[in-house]
């Protein structure tokens, strides 16, 4: 048996115990939040606004509560699951998303909302984590290797979640707001009971081996910068939603035309997300992970180059299209094969901190880059030379951090980088 069969043996046995999760519950799992997720959350502005006359100031404060309890409490939940297990705080996560929503439904001012939003976050803080660290451990089962990884599936199932949900939400606000998100509650508490009844008891993370402590990943230099330049695919991708609004703005484009782009992004994943895992497996990380980087590094360079120029009658989409289509490409390539080497970087240890601190670098670029950027996208709402400069900015980013990133991928069997 080599060194990685070692490794995945070691990490499977420590992790999951004796009786392995199945894959098709927590792959179901994902739809099913994804959905409960997205059948509520992205109304919530909308209600926000006209059904309670809150003002944008107000809006923006709620949902980026929510987003900073969710993605800075990442870290969080992952010691928790690697402390208490993952099957009980995954049932936990839900619980608590099922509190917030319940706020939610009662809320009439901004205190309740923001209150709800918060305790909202708190639950996917606690759940995504712990989900993650099991599908990982599954993924490393001695089996017949798989064509594409769990991780792969994974973000298949979500984007299918994300597609879904709306679809539920816009049907529940037929009747009201709290409507929708007591049946977005309901969803949760139905997915606490599957999982409480599908998931084996000894479905947790054991005590890890190895170095003591549940933050070891901090400890970890080289894993630390991993996810550091890791981040900077989700701070690309994070573009869909504040500087595409923007692109299409500065084409000249109606609001309908942002739904159709998302919708183009959704069947995209769907469809190419398991053939590029593949060919991405095949390339190995050392090549596919600078490739991924790349081809986000294309579709924002392609918008850098075209922002200044007004477009030409009937063109007006190509850039958004040619925007979106790299960011999604790269998006495929990097985030489920960087998720599968999170779990080479935990060994034997508890899983749920390595991939609850990528996460939350992941949300600390986000906030971070978007703080810097937002002074520069209120040129590219005109075209002009003043347009070309956010996109540009991230578009190096991306490509620097394609190139640095292969230099701290994980090693099995070598000794851990510590911070001197």
């Amino acid at each position: 048996m080599d060194t990685r069969q070692q490794l995945e043996t070691r990490i499977s046995s420590t992790t999951i115990g004796r009786t392995p999760p199945r894959p098709s519950l927590l792959l179901g799992s994902q739809l099913i939040f994804n959905i409960g997720f997205y059948s509520v959350v992205p109304f919530l502005a909308i209600a926000m606004r006209q059904e309670f006359l809150l003002g944008t100031t107000a809006v923006a404060l709620v949902l980026g509560a929510r987003t900073f309890s969710q993605q800075g409490l990442f870290l969080f939940g992952g010691v928790a699951a690697d402390r208490w297990g993952a099957r009980r705080i995954m049932l936990l996560g839900c619980l608590v998303r099922v509190a917030g929503y319940v706020v939610l439904a009662t809320a009439s001012d901004l205190p309740l909302f923001l209150i709800g939003a918060i305790v909202t976050g708190m639950g996917g803080a606690l759940f995504s984590p712990a989900m993650e660290s099991l599908v990982g451990a599954v993924d490393r089962q001695p089996v017949k290797r798989r064509s594409a990884s769990l991780f792969a599936w994974l973000a298949v199932c979500g984007e299918c979640g994300a597609v879904l949900g709306p679809v539920l939400g816009a049907l529940l606000l037929g009747y009201d707001f709290r409507t929708a998100v007591l049946s977005g509650a309901a969803i949760f508490l139905l997915m606490a009971g599957v999982l409480w009844k599908g998931l084996p008891a000894d479905a947790r993370l054991a005590k890890a081996t190895g170095e003591p402590g549940a933050w070891a990943c901090l400890r970890d230099r080289r894993f630390v910068c991993f996810a550091a330049f890791g981040s900077v695919s989700l701070l690309g991708y994070n573009q869909l939603y504040l500087g595409l609004p923007l692109e299409l703005e500065r084409a000249g484009l109606e609001t309908a035309a942002f739904g159709f782009v998302f919708a183009y992004v959704s069947v995209l994943t769907i469809i190419l997300q398991l053939p590029v895992s593949r060919l991405a497996r095949w390339m190995g990380a050392r090549k596919a992970l600078p490739a991924g980087f790349f081809l986000q590094a294309l579709g924002l360079g392609a918008a850098a180059i075209l922002a200044p120029v007004i477009p030409a009658a009937g063109t007006e989409l190509a850039p958004a299209l040619l925007l979106v289509t790299g960011l999604a490409l790269g998006h495929m390539m990097v985030v489920p094969l960087a998720l599968a080497l999170v779990q080479d970087f935990a060994g034997t240890h508890g899983a749920g901190s390595f991939f609850g601190l990528y996460s939350t670098c992941g949300g600390i670029a986000v906030l971070l880059g978007n703080l810097a950027l937002g002074p520069f996208y209120a040129a590219a709402e005109t075209p002009g030379p003043g347009a070309a400069v956010p996109w540009a900015a991230i578009a190096a980013a991306s490509a620097v951090s394609g190139l640095c990133i292969r230099y701290f991928l994980p090693q099995p069997g070598m000794p851990r980088l510590a911070w001197s």
